[in-house]
């Protein structure tokens, strides 16, 4: 499994859109065996979706998201773990413990009871991942 944490100044980015930076980690049995760090040339929604696709990505984990580009990271496959808070090392932390999305880490305005994903836009699974899958 691999899963991309949009990253700035070692916190998960407020806005994917405008993020240039992503930390890839590629995930086995639970464990990170890989890590490294990938940057965005702009800021094109397109050429990011292709980009995440094309590494193979399979989650992404960031702050806020627009509907369109999280569609299109949708129609590649890949699941958007949104509006999530913290740093990067805690937030890789709970995901690898199956603790996202953890109202403790929902970014600040968030209600986190998926408001926002009755207006459309996906906030996370509406269950735990397994990152031992």
């Amino acid at each position: 499994m691999k899963v991309a944490l949009a990253e700035w100044k070692g916190r998960i980015s407020p806005v994917f859109d405008v993020s240039r930076h992503i930390l890839v980690s590629v995930i086995q049995d639970g464990v990170i065996v890989e890590r490294r760090e990938v940057y965005f040339e702009g800021e094109d929604p397109l050429q990011k979706a292709i980009k995440l696709a094309s590494m193979e990505i399979d989650h992404l984990i960031c702050g806020a998201i627009s509907r369109s580009l999280a569609g299109l990271l949708s129609a590649y496959g890949i699941r958007t773990i949104a509006f999530v808070a913290g740093d990067v090392e805690g937030v890789i932390k709970a995901f690898l413990s199956g603790l996202l999305p953890d109202p403790a880490m929902t970014m600040p305005g968030c209600c986190g009871k998926n408001k926002c994903c009755r207006e459309g836009q996906d906030c996370g699974p509406k269950k735990k991942i397994d990152a031992k899958k």
